[in-house]
């Protein structure tokens, strides 16, 4: 169940030591932070919104963007890289029409680069929603990603 911002501050206590939690719990709650929302977590927490942006882009977990409906992670560790994991990604947003911002137009799909998933025997390999793929050649990204037209 989805909570306002409202209601996820009030879970807080507005100091300093609040941020990362309130970022977390807007994240989980969202799916991403809304720009237009940091101001108001500045303001609760009286910590300047570009400290806030510094904090939110030095973690990785943290993205400004929605995901889409379906989320690829496709690794990019030394394994995958030498089995071809940059045509992966290129065949991939090829495929699914995606824009270098990694989110389909229709919001279906989402991608993001990754360092490691901890399959290096099984590469190139990727996530669809958690669901590990394993040596993904480019002929097999059109039955893994099916596009409805």
């Amino acid at each position: 169940m989805e909570k306002g911002l409202s209601e996820i501050l009030s879970s807080h206590q507005g100091t300093k030591s609040d941020l990362i939690p309130i970022l977390q719990d807007i994240q989980s709650n969202l799916g991403y932070l809304p720009e237009e929302m940091m101001k108001d977590v500045s303001l609760f927490t009286r910590v300047p919104e570009s400290e806030i942006y510094g904090v939110a882009t030095f973690y990785s977990q943290f993205r400004f963007t929605p995901r889409g409906k379906n989320h690829i992670m496709v690794c990019t560790g030394t394994a995958c890289h030498v089995k071809g994991a940059d045509n992966i990604i290129d065949g991939i947003k090829r495929h699914l029409d995606m824009p270098d911002e990694g989110v389909t137009p229709d919001g279906e799909y989402s991608m993001e680069s990754v360092g490691c998933l901890g399959c290096c025997a099984l590469a190139p390999c990727a996530t669809v929603n958690d669901n590990i793929k394993s040596n993904i050649t480019l002929k097999d990204i059109k039955k893994i990603f099916r596009r409805r037209k």
